[in-house]
Order: structure tokens, then C-alpha cells, then sequence
């Protein structure tokens, strides 16, 4: 251990940095880096902070109404809203904070939640973009905020609480990014690469990620580090920026208290050795913690009940009239006086304080409040002496600056340095991501193969100009659709992104600049493969330099058209904005291009947007270059038959647009400058034009990224349920009852009494040698538990202990019946007698995660629970009387109409275990870390909840995280596990934990020091943290230890016992406890309740089915009788179906939501039978969907200028079959996918299929091979009926581009000379007597165009009808299949190799 008196070690705090083993080699780096530095003369530099009148304010109110769909539609609510969104409401966040933290000092920040602490952390780190204003001062060393914002941001760092890294970067690689871009000009003579790897290996070594060094970060997605783990690279990542003033938010989150300590002394020593200025909020501290403070500020509800030294501000509340409990630590302490539920008030000669408000007051008027204006008084005048030490750190930060980096910026590195280091971490994102990039590169390649073949080998006649024009169109519209792509990915970046600009490490916009070179690649091979095989598998025409501009205008379409959802979703505060402003772009470039209507068509309040679409001005290039070469054998001349079999060409035309006559062919170039109005010549001019959307798209995103990367300003609210009271619960002062009135205190009798009637239970719950075994990789395998034995007791509170890793929560699942893979050996009994069928419903599971439907009310999850869950025999009434006991019980009663989604931490927790309560859980209770994410004193509240539970008979078995000694000594009986989950003890833990310390102590482990924390100290011993160790094994001790023997005996007199006694009751026969009935009526409430509680959803289902039906509609607005009107009609309603694509992915989202809460928490439960579950979700989605689509018909059919005699037929096609259709088919998809993305991408690849072979891009006539799937289409079914009955039956006129002109022979007129024809073929002339230029239309109706041309028949429309239905029936069968293939099957399978 390092002793070296020197310099800024030698103060207070040395003995208790090296009171516990801290890292050596980390204080002695710092040490010699200070002392490298000091020698090469690099000046150093240091920032203390001072603060006054603090006085945040936020927007938005503490609690609201929940909205709803009809709220949101009511005309009163609508005035109301604008009324607000223009003076938005503001509460007081933070209010007369003071104080000074010192170079050298650390500031712990306590409160409860909800009370401020983590504003105050980002009011002092300068993060005050989220709030409504900061007023008061507060200086940095005279430097004043936006001075530290302009020019010294990065020496100014807070840390959030959540951990949001890149998934595919290593630990190395993300840490080692952070300490490059931080590193100094003065690298004290190694190479900037080379101090980064050292700053980088030694914070690795100090925090214990060496053996992660090479492994992916994670997510939910890929399989990466641990929680701990990821906090852990979170700490790394923020040290490597060197700051001079820290703010952690609990920043020990998710760290047992061992690993917590070790951070905290870390800390302590680079405070001490590197000046720094540390402040920290933590949740759950221990007294070992908390005497490496300095300072200590205690929060009450905004207000500062105390800032001053943390070795007197105990006594400090002891002289105001309140005491601690028996064994509670200070922090513990100083947070349970700001509750009036759980302050013990002693006898004093004055009134205590009891509000905020007279804590703040009390305070300032004390000696301490007092002592702390003259300190800043002091340090305020010590500022106004010393001018030169804001010079001397101006000119020390300016030193640090590279050469070519502005020396006021506040980025130490140029922008070259920002772009390269950048550059390179997106290549290890794509490179750590390559199996995403190679999906990717095979859906281009296999969309390419598909397309390729539907329009294989086009050949070179009139007939194949449509197909050609629809090759060219797909190829530029798939590459648009999968650029879409973009956008849910930018906005799981952005909070890193805004960390990052928040540090200083680099511009925002140079990730995009980074995001858009590293794609280029990317999106050059994508385009090469995709539109060489379109190229090659349709035949288009066969020269280099053609061929050269096709690829060249898919690719550049592809990098602009990426560019441009870039840029929207960086302009956008929120995805799902983003999402709707990326389907309506899409819809209006698809539509605008020219092709599936004609710019003389278009009407002109809409033509505009031709010219602002980078679409319409690639697709005319392309398509022009195509034809430009081409010269179409004609495949029908006018006319030709029997009658005519002796006339000359000069006497036949072709009835293509752009034919002339006595030619047997059409240029391509004429037909379309004539059909389209397009012209060759504007080819390179279209592509300079596409050049410069590509700049002003990429400009766009750089902007928007670099001055968009903010989060939201709003605060968190609670929501109830509309029509009932927002409840203000907390007591008022002079409610205090005493000592530690906790959840279950101060009840009605009754409640307690009648759950203490249901929940006692004499059966015990035992285990012996289990075992957990596990398959990995290679076809090995992998134990995760190992010979554990133990039983828990009715009436006792058993914890489950161990370091991160030791496989606490493994054991709970394997206990409870939870696992799904691998192998669990050993034996588990109730009593001795093998555990009954329904064992998991006669237990209660608490989950770590709190899962819930966040639109659900406390009340409502609690009667769902009791109604499913109690057995069907039991009267309504009586589970209503019953939930609203436990509501009492866990005291939720204030909150019982209150949105879980919107509940803090401690209440959600509560509400998971009263809804396990609800159920009447007769056996057992598993709890997963209750206390995880708690304050602690939640954590306390929740600890005696369940030690109220354990005496009224309740069997506990629940894993603990950080217990305070207090919360430690709530626990009758400890199963403690080492990594490898092995046990290391089981048994009483004893009066103020004697026996534990008792078996430790006998068993060469240290003493335990009287102040000392039980569960910290046998942590300590047995070796667990981030890099302790020990030399004894202690799993080999426990097994030779006369207790380990004690153990087995008593778990064999339970059994044998047991076996003597009857077995244990089946509470019911059947697998669920309610009829399926019941089940569906439950779930069909449930979830037409979450649907109308869901206003953003519904309302973007149906704005987006009003604003595309008049869009599409006045796009079609023009009635046309011509053939271009005809197919006018024909587009109209085929890109009406492409809406079926945004609201399927819509409507996926709420499915895939409440099947997750299904899985993790119903399905094991026993709770309601998966079929239920799927036919509530269909009968609740629908009547949505057809709303939306009747709103669609009544906007969209009528503006295109459809047939009002013809509409019945029309809307049970679209406002009732179609919904029906997407419905089944997006929930078909959703079920066999695991999450929203996968669905998402499943529905887009396999429903191009659908869109592909419906006759309209490829007429069936053409589609060769292919024809095959034009029958398996439902589409093709819903666009025959639907045109065949709009459209077909209708004469029609052609338009003067339409006519074709036929020269008659000499002598005969032009009646004369077709009437053979015309009465053969049909059509009709304009003038039947002119002798010459005889002005012919081919068709006379619609029918005659429809059908040889799209296979469309007007007498099959009812036929289709019935088909169609039987497309949807289908759906429903498999979204059952589906789900039962990919969801319930398997772990079926897996059950029954256990």
C-alpha cells in the first residue's frame, strides 16, 4: 500500500483512502504523471465552483390527466392545450441554493426522489439547455457560465445516470476513443496514440474490465457486457476527459457495494492528487462511502436543508430534534428526515422544522448556514485578488489546444483530428456491425434478383415500354425506401452524440460528415450490385456509357435520398415525427415523378412539387437514357387482320404514343417527350440538379445535427385517469406518528388482518444440490449454478446475496420455474412432496424490471391480476374488496388511479408486488432486487413492506443489492454465492448479524469493526468488487464447515416431516384459473383501454389516413375520360395501398408492446392462455383500423373523382376488407418476429411481394415465369375488384396525344377504310368521312383497356370479394401459428428436456 507522504496526499483524507485496499497502481500513475508534468514545466490547472440564489425552474406541472383519444378531439380540451402551449406551465425545480466546492473537495448530493438531485448536479456541470431558466450566480472561478459553454466546456463534465454507449464498439475501443480526443498538445513525450492506450489500460486495470477489454459493449440486441460492466465504461469514458469539475449522477448504479466503494476511493485519490472538483448524487451510500466526502448537501423538495461539512452534519440533525435509528448510517439518516414517514422527532427544546421550506429557513439562519455565506464570501473575495489565477488557467487550457485547434474553442483537438478520430470510430461501429451491413448488401442483392426476373429480358417492342418505365421507377424507389432505414438508428445515437458535445470530444456535425464518407462505400456496393443485376436481368440496353449512367444516378439517388432522412430526423425532436414526415415524403416523390401521373395531369395547386423532387428529376434522366437509343418494334399496327392483307406499311400506324405513320416502330425518345413530357437533353443538366439537393440535404444535416443535438425541456408528470381527483399524497407535518412509519403501518386493521388470513402458510419451500447448466457455443457447455441447497421458511425474510455475476438471479428462475434453456439439477420440494402442477401460480414472482402496460392504472393492473389469477369461484365483489386492501396494504391508495408509466421507481416497484399480491400467492414470493434504483429510503420502505409480509406468514425469498446495515438486519436467514454460483454461506443471520460475522471470523476472515456494515464486510471478505480478490476459498470452507452440515439436516427433517403430512392441494384443475371466456373479456378491456389512453398512436393512424387520402385525392383530382385518365384511376388506388405499409409498422408497435408484457411477466405466471391474448389484439386493433380506412375512403374517393354510384362496392373493399387484410398480415408478421426493427424489416422485404406481383408495376401478361405469384397475391384479388368496379364499365375518350394518326388508301375514307377493323377490335375515329390523317382511338371503354393490358375484368369483382376474405382468414390462422412456432413452442420443448 502506498504511503508516500508527498504533497496533496498528505491531508484528512489518507487514512481513509488507504483504510481499505485501494488501487495502488492507480494513485501511484497519478502521481507520477503530476510529478512528469510539474517536471516538464506543463502548467496545470483547477476550477472551484461557487453558487448563490440558485433558482431552477422547469416546464410542465407535477401531475396532469392522462389524454386520451377523446380528450383529445373535445373542443374545450383543444382551446385549453393551445392555451397552455403558448404559456406552457412552469414549477419551481430548485430554489436558494448556496455554497462553494473547492479544488481538492468532493460534494455528495442527497435527497429522495423526485427532490432535485439531478438537477442540481446538471446546474452546476453548465448542462442548462433542459430547463426553462437558471437564475442566481454561478461562477467558475470567476468564469461565468456561458464562458465555460463558449470556450471551456470540456473541463466542466456531467455524467448521466443511464449508460447509452455504441453496442458495437469494444470497451477499449470506447474508452480509448474518449482519451484520444481529450488527450493534450503536451503528451509528456510519448505520441498522442501512446498516451491514449496508457490512460486507457490503466483506467481498464484500475476499474476491472481487462478480461472485457475486446468485447462489445451490447444491447439488447447483441450480446455484450454486463450492467455493472457498462457502468463501470461509463466512469472510464468520463475520467478520459480529464475534467476539472465532475458532477456523477448515481453514478454507482447497478455496482455491488464493494465495486462502489472502490470507484469512490478511486475518486477520492485523483480529487486529492489532481485538484479536481468532485460533486456526486448517490442513491444507496454506505458510512464507508460517505466518509471520503468532504461536503454534503441534503435536498428536501428543492430546497437545501443542509450544505455544509459531512463529519458534522449528523450532529447537526440530532441538535435540530430528530434521531437516527438503531444501526443507520448518516446518508440513510440525513435522507429519512426529509420524510415525514419515516424522521423520528426527539425531545428538544425548540419546534422542529417540518416543510422544506422551514428546513431551507432554518438552515440559513444556522451557525452552519452561517458559516457557509462566509465562505463564499471568502472564495468571492479571493476571486476579485487573484486575477491572475483565471489567467493563469485560461493560458493553461489554451496550452493544451493541438496547433492547428482555435485556441477558444472548447475542443482541445483541430477539426481534421475531430474528423479523423471520428472517421475511424464509425468504421469500428460498421465493422463491429458487419453482419447488419451483409443483411443488408443480400436484401439489395435479392430485391435486385426478384425485380430482375419479374421484368427478365424486357424485349425491345412497344409492348415492354410500360415495364421498362417501371424497372427504372422500382429501382429508385426501393433505394429510397431502405434509405428510410436511417432514421430509428440516428436517434439511438443522438443522447450519445450529445454527451460527446457536451465533453467537448468533437462538433455533432462531424459524426454526420463521418456517418455520410464511411457510407459512401457502403452505398457504392449496394447500388453496384443492385442495379448491375437489374441491369443485366432486364436487358436494359447494352452500352457502357448507358449503363455507366444508370449506376451513376441509382447511386447518387441513393446517397442524396439518405442524406435527406438524415437530415429530417436531425431536424425532428422525435422519431415518430420523423416516421411521419418520412412516409409523406415518400408518398409525394413516389407520386410526383412523372410516372404514375403525367405532370399535365397533375393539378396545379400540387405541380409544384415536381420541382423541388429530387425523384422526378433522376427518374426522368434514367428513363430518357433508356430511350433515348431505343426504337420499339411495334406489336400492334392499326389495323391489320384478314381484311387487310395486301396494304402497305405506309397505310398502317402504330398505336403506341409517339408512333407516326408508315413506321413499324416507335422512337423512345418521341414516346417519352410525348407521353411524359421528358427530354434528353436535360440529362447531365438533372444530374447537377440532383448534385445540389445531395449539398443542400448534407448541409441540412450537418446543421441540424450540430444545433439540434438537444434533449427535451419538459419534467416528468404523473398522470391519472380522467374523470378522477389528481391526489397530492405525502403527509402533511403534523401527521408524523413516529418512528419508521412504513408502508404497512398505519393501515386500517382490516387490511392487514384479511391478508394476513390469506398469505399465512406453513408449507416450506426447499432446494438441495441445484444446479444450472447451460449450452454456449462449439457444443460445449457452461455451469452457471453449482450444488446449492437451502428452504425458506413462512414467516421469514430469506435474502440472496452475491457480487455481480454470482447468479442471484439465475438461482431465483431456476427456483421458480423460470428458465428456458439449459439443464437444473437437484431436487425442490414443498414440504417434502414433489412441487404440485400449478406451483407457479400459488407463487408470486417480482421481476427486476418493472413490466407493466404503461396506460394502465395501478388499480386496474392489480384487479386484472386478481381476477385472472384467483381462482373463478371467488365472487367479483370480493377481488374488488381484496385489491383494494392490498392497494391500502402497500400504499398505493393515493396513487390507485395514477398511469404506472408515469410512476417513479418506488411506486412502480410497490405495484409489482401488489399486483403478485392480488393473486393470493399461497406458497412463496420471489423478489429480484426490490431495491435496485432506490433511494435509500424506498429502499427502506420497501424492505419493511416485505418484513411485514414475512410476519404475517408470507414465505420471502428476495436477491438484495447495497443493503445499508439497518436494511441488512430486516433479514432473518442469508444465502450468500461467490462468481460461479457457488454457496458461501446459508443460514441465520443472527441479532445485529452475529452468527453471519460469527462463521466468517471462525473461518479466517478479518474482524468486522463495530461501525462497520455486515453485508459490506462479507462481500470484503470473500473477494468480490471490481479487482478484490482473496486467498481462501470460501465455497470449499462452507462445504467442510459443521453449519454446511447443520444445513442438509435441517432441509432433511423438513422433507422427511412433509412426506408424513398430505400432499400439497392443486388449486386448480385446469391450467388457468378463469374459463377462456373470461380471459378474452379481460384482455379485450385491457386493451381497448390502453388503445383509447393512446391519443399519439391513434390520432397518427388517423391523420395519416386523412392527410393521404386527400393528398392522394387531389393528386387524381383531374376527371379525365381518357386511357390516361383511365390508368390515372388505376394509380390512384394502387398507391392508396402502399398506405398499408406506414400503418402496418404502426399498428406492430403496440402488438409486439403487450406481448412483451406477456411473455416476461403473464406467460410465467400462468396468468391467461396465448390464444386469448392474440384474438383480444385482433378484436381491439380492428375497429381502429377500419376508422381510420373510412376516413381515408371519405377523403380520398370522391377528390379522385371516382363513381358515386359505384362507392358501396368501393368502401367494403377499402373501409372494411382492407383493414382487415393489413391488419392480419402486420400482426402475422409481428408474431413471428422478436421486436419492432426485425418486424419492421420482415413486413417491408416480404410485403414487397405483395406490392410486386399485383399486375400494376409488371402487367400480368408480361410476367413470364412469375405468373405463379400474380395469382398468390391477395393484392392482385383487392386491385381487380376494386378498378374492375370503379373503373371498368366506362366509355372513354381519348385526348388529342392519344389519337393515332392512320393514312387510308387513296380513294377510300377513313370509315371505309377501319370499319373491318373497328368492328373486329374495337375503337373508334374522330372523323369517319376525312380522306386522310385519319385520327383513331384504339379503345371505346374502359374494358377494353383494363383487361388485355392488366388482366383486369369487371366480372370477377365479386369473386375477388371472397378470395380476398380468405387471404385475411388465412392471416388470422397463421398470426396463431406464428406464434405458437416461434413464441410458445420452444420453450415447450425446452421445458421437457429439463
Amino acid at each position: 500500500m502506498d504511503s508516500d507522504p508527498e504533497k496533496a496526499v498528505d491531508d484528512v483524507h489518507e487514512k481513509q483512502t488507504n483504510s481499505v485496499a485501494v488501487s495502488a497502481t492507480f494513485k501511484q500513475s497519478l502521481k507520477e504523471v503530476s510529478r512528469r508534468r510539474q517536471a516538464a514545466g506543463v502548467p496545470t490547472r483547477e476550477l472551484g465552483l461557487l453558487f448563490q440564489d440558485l433558482h431552477v425552474l422547469g416546464l410542465g406541472a407535477t401531475a396532469s390527466h392522462q389524454d386520451t383519444v377523446g380528450s383529445l378531439i373535445n373542443p374545450a380540451n383543444i382551446l385549453s392545450s393551445i392555451q397552455s402551449s403558448r404559456h406552457p406551465p412552469i414549477r419551481d425545480i430548485l430554489n436558494g441554493f448556496e455554497g462553494v466546492v473547492k479544488p481538492g473537495e468532493m460534494l455528495l448530493v442527497l435527497g429522495r426522489p423526485d427532490s432535485g438531485c439531478s438537477t442540481f448536479l446538471k446546474a452546476l456541470g453548465n448542462r442548462r439547455d433542459e430547463y426553462y431558466s437558471v437564475q442566481g450566480e454561478v461562477s467558475y472561478d470567476g468564469l461565468l457560465p456561458a464562458m465555460i459553454e463558449k470556450h471551456y466546456r470540456g473541463d466542466v463534465l456531467y455524467s448521466p445516470e443511464d449508460d447509452v454507449h455504441f453496442p458495437t464498439l469494444t470497451v477499449a475501443q470506447t474508452i480509448r476513443f474518449a482519451a484520444r480526443l481529450r488527450a493534450p498538445r503536451e503528451h509528456l513525450g510519448a505520441s498522442r496514440a501512446a498516451y491514449a492506450e496508457e490512460l486507457t489500460d490503466l483506467l481498464m486495470k484500475t476499474f476491472g474490465l481487462e478480461h472485457a477489454k475486446n468485447t462489445p459493449i451490447g444491447d439488447a440486441m447483441i450480446h455484450g457486457i454486463s450492467g455493472g460492466e457498462k457502468k463501470r465504461v461509463s466512469l472510464c469514458e468520463a475520467l478520459a476527459t480529464r475534467a476539472c469539475i465532475t458532477a456523477w449522477d448515481n453514478s454507482t448504479r447497478g455496482l455491488d457495494s464493494s465495486t462502489a466503494l472502490e470507484f469512490i476511493q478511486n475518486m477520492r485519490a485523483a480529487t486529492d492528487i489532481c485538484r479536481l472538483t468532485t460533486i456526486m448524487s448517490l442513491y444507496q451510500a454506505s458510512e464507508s462511502i460517505f466518509e471520503l466526502f468532504d461536503k454534503v448537501c441534503l435536498i428536501y423538495e428543492g430546497r437545501m436543508a443542509y450544505y455544509g461539512p459531512a463529519s458534522q452534519a449528523r450532529q447537526y440533525f440530532i441538535n435540530l430534534g430528530y434521531e437516527p435509528a438503531n444501526r443507520q448510517t448518516t446518508p440513510d439518516f440525513l435522507v429519512s428526515v426529509t420524510d415525514p414517514n419515516a424522521r423520528i422527532p426527539r425531545q428538544v427544546m425548540h419546534a422542529p422544522p417540518r416543510s422544506a421550506v422551514e428546513f431551507a429557513d432554518y438552515f440559513r439562519a444556522s451557525n452552519f448556514g452561517q458559516r457557509n455565506k462566509e465562505e463564499i464570501t471568502s472564495m468571492r473575495d479571493d476571486l476579485r485578488d487573484r486575477k491572475e489565477g483565471v489567467e493563469a488557467y485560461q493560458s493553461s487550457a489554451e496550452a493544451e489546444h493541438t496547433k492547428m485547434a482555435r485556441a477558444q474553442s472548447p475542443y482541445i483537438q483541430s477539426i481534421l483530428v475531430q474528423s479523423q478520430e471520428v472517421v475511424i470510430r464509425q468504421v469500428q461501429i460498421f465493422r463491429g456491425s458487419l453482419f447488419v451491413t451483409i443483411t443488408n448488401l443480400f436484401a439489395f442483392a435479392f430485391q435486385g434478383v426478384i425485380i430482375g426476373t419479374v421484368y427478365l429480358k424486357s424485349p425491345d417492342t412497344t409492348a415492354a415500354f410500360f415495364s421498362r418505365s417501371g424497372v427504372i421507377f422500382f429501382a429508385l424507389l426501393f433505394a429510397a425506401l431502405m434509405a428510410m432505414s436511417e432514421i430509428p438508428a440516428l436517434f439511438s445515437q443522438r443522447p450519445i452524440i450529445l454527451r460527446h458535445r457536451n465533453w467537448a470530444l468533437y462538433h455533432p456535425f462531424i459524426q454526420a460528415v463521418a456517418l455520410t464518407l464511411v457510407d459512401l462505400p457502403v452505398s457504392f456496393g449496394t447500388s453496384l450490385v443492385f442495379g448491375g443485376l437489374i441491369y443485366g436481368l432486364v436487358g436494359l440496353q447494352k452500352s457502357a456509357g448507358q449503363f455507366f449512367i444508370f449506376f451513376l444516378f441509382v447511386f447518387s439517388l441513393a446517397v442524396v435520398m439518405r442524406a435527406y432522412f438524415r437530415a429530417l430526423a436531425a431536424a425532428c425532436k422525435s422519431e415518430a415525427a420523423a416516421q411521419t414526415l418520412a412516409g409523406i415524403s415518400i408518398l409525394a416523390m413516389s407520386m410526383y415523378t412523372g410516372y404514375t401521373i403525367p405532370q399535365d395531369s397533375m393539378i396545379w395547386a400540387l405541380r409544384w412539387i415536381t420541382y423541388i423532387n429530387p425523384f422526378r428529376y433522376g427518374f426522368e434522366s434514367l428513363l430518357t437514357n433508356e430511350f433515348h437509343t431505343l426504337n420499339g418494334a411495334c406489336v400492334n399496327l392499326v389495323p391489320q387482320g384478314p381484311a387487310y392483307q395486301n396494304i402497305t406499311l405506309s397505310n398502317q400506324v402504330c398505336t403506341t404514343v409517339g408512333a407516326l405513320p408508315g413506321q413499324p416502330y416507335v422512337q423512345g425518345s418521341r414516346f417519352v417527350e410525348l407521353s411524359l413530357g421528358y427530354f434528353y437533353s436535360h440529362l447531365w443538366r438533372n444530374f447537377g440538379i440532383i448534385c445540389g439537393f445531395g449539398a443542400a440535404f448534407a448541409t441540412a444535416l450537418f446543421v441540424f445535427t450540430e444545433i439540434n443535438t438537444k434533449t427535451s425541456g419538459y419534467s416528468a408528470v404523473v398522470l391519472y385517469k380522467r374523470g378522477t381527483r389528481i391526489d397530492t399524497p405525502g403527509e402533511s407535518p403534523d401527521q408524523e406518528k413516529g418512528p419508521h412509519k412504513t408502508l404497512s403501518e398505519g393501515q386500517s386493521p382490516s387490511a392487514t388482518a384479511t391478508l394476513s388470513e390469506h398469505i399465512k402458510s406453513e408449507d416450506i419451500f426447499s432446494f438441495s444440490h441445484v444446479s444450472y447448466t447451460i449450452p454456449i457455443a462449439n457444443n460445449q457447455t457452461k455451469r452457471l449454478l453449482e450444488d446449492i441447497s437451502g428452504y425458506v421458511t413462512p414467516g421469514k425474510l430469506t435474502a440472496l446475496m452475491g457480487e455481480s455475476g454470482a447468479g442471484k438471479t439465475t438461482l431465483l428462475n431456476a427456483l421458480a420455474q423460470r428458465v428456458d434453456i439449459g439443464v437444473v439439477g437437484g431436487e425442490r420440494f414443498i414440504s417434502g412432496q414433489p412441487l404440485p402442477p400449478d406451483f407457479q401460480s400459488q407463487t408470486g414472482y417480482c421481476q427486476q424490471m418493472d413490466t407493466h402496460l404503461p396506460r394502465t392504472t395501478i388499480q386496474e393492473a392489480l384487479l386484472f391480476s386478481a381476477k385472472l389469477r384467483q381462482p373463478a369461484s371467488v365472487p367479483n365483489v370480493e377481488k374488488e374488496e381484496y385489491v383494494n386492501r392490498c392497494l391500502r396494504m402497500c400504499g398505493l391508495w393515493p396513487y390507485r388511479h395514477a398511469m404506472i408509466g408515469s410512476l417513479n421507481v418506488e411506486l412502480r416497484k410497490r405495484t409489482t408486488i401488489g399486483v403478485e399480491l392480488a393473486a393470493k400467492p399461497r406458497l412463496l414470493l420471489f423478489l429480484d432486487e426490490p431495491t435496485s434504483g432506490l433511494d435509500s429510503q424506498s429502499a427502506w420502505n420497501i424492505v419493511k413492506f416485505l418484513r411485514s409480509l414475512a410476519d404475517q406468514g408470507q414465505a420471502i425469498l428476495c436477491t438484495i443489492h447495497q443493503p445499508s446495515a439497518e436494511l441488512f438486519q430486516s433479514f432473518d436467514k442469508l444465502l450468500l454465492l461467490k462468481k460461479g454460483g457457488q454457496t458461501v454461506y446459508f443460514g441465520d443471520l443472527g441479532h445485529n448479524s452475529e452468527t453471519l460475522l460469527r462463521y466468517f471470523e471462525h473461518n479466517g476472515g478479518r474482524i468486522c469493526t463495530p461501525g462497520e456494515n455486515p453485508a459490506e464486510y462479507m462481500l470484503d471478505v470473500i473477494g468480490a468488487g471490481a479487482t478484490a480478490t482473496t486467498d481462501q476459498d470460501w465455497y470449499g470452507i462452507w462445504k467442510k464447515s459443521p453449519e454446511f452440515k447443520v444445513s442438509l439436516q435441517e432441509i432433511e427433517q423438513i422433507e422427511y416431516s412433509g412426506r408424513n403430512r398430505p400432499a400439497i392441494e392443486v388449486t386448480r384443475r385446469t391450467e388457468f384459473p378463469t374459463t377462456w371466456g373470461r380471459q378474452l373479456v379481460e384482455l379485450v378491456k385491457r386493451g381497448a383501454i390502453d388503445h383509447a389512453r393512446n391519443p399519439v398512436y391513434i390520432m397518427a393512424k388517423i391523420v395519416l389516413n386523412i392527410f393521404a387520402g386527400l393528398f392522394i385525392g387531389f393528386t387524381f383530382f383531374k376527371d379525365q375520360r381518357s386511357l390516361q385518365g383511365a390508368q390515372n384511376k388505376l394509380f390512384s388506388i394502387f398507391m392508396s395501398l402502399i398506405l398499408s405499409v406506414p400503418l402496418s409498422n404502426q399498428l406492430q408497435i403496440p402488438f409486439l408492446d403487450t406481448r412483451a408484457v406477456y411473455e416476461i411477466r403473464e406467460r410465467p405466471s400462468r396468468i391467461y392462455s396465448w390464444t386469448a391474448l392474440i384474438t383480444s389484439q385482433l378484436i381491439v386493433e380492428l375497429p381502429w383500423n377500419i376508422l381510420g380506412s373510412s376516413l381515408f375512403f371519405l377523403t380520398w374517393y370522391w377528390t379522385s373523382k371516382m363513381p358515386t354510384d359505384r362507392g358501396g362496392y368501393a368502401y367494403l373493399e377499402i373501409g372494411i376488407l382492407f383493414p382487415l387484410y393489413y391488419t392480419t398480415i402486420a400482426q402475422s408478421f409481428a408474431s413471428m418476429s422478436p421486436n419492432a426493427e426485425v418486424a419492421a424489416i420482415i413486413f417491408g422485404f416480404l410485403f414487397s411481394f405483395v406490392l410486386t406481383f399485383n399486375g400494376v408495376m409488371q402487367p400480368f401478361r408480361q410476367l413470364g415465369w412469375w405468373k405463379w405469384m400474380y395469382h398468390l397475391s391477395p393484392f392482385t384479388y383487392l386491385v381487380e375488384g376494386l378498378v374492375g368496379e370503379v373503373v371498368g364499365r366506362h366509355p372513354t375518350t381519348c385526348s388529342p396525344v392519344e389519337f393515332v394518326n392512320v393514312n387510308p388508301p387513296s380513294g377510300m375514307t377513313c370509315g371505309q377504310y377501319m370499319s373491318s377493323y373497328i368492328s373486329m377490335a374495337g375503337g373508334y375515329l374522330s372523323d369517319p368521312k376525312a380522306m386522310s390523317d385519319c385520327r383513331f382511338c384504339s379503345t371505346i371503354n374502359t374494358d377494353q383497356f383494363l383487361g388485355p393490358s392488366f388482366n383486369i375484368f369487371y366480372d370477377h369483382r365479386w369473386r375477388n370479394v371472397g378470395i380476398f376474405i380468405a387471404f385475411s382468414v388465412l392471416n388470422i390462422a397463421t398470426i396463431y401459428l406464428f406464434t405458437y412456432l416461434f413464441r410458445i413452442r420452444k420453450g415447450n420443448l425446452l421445458r421437457k428436456n429439463k
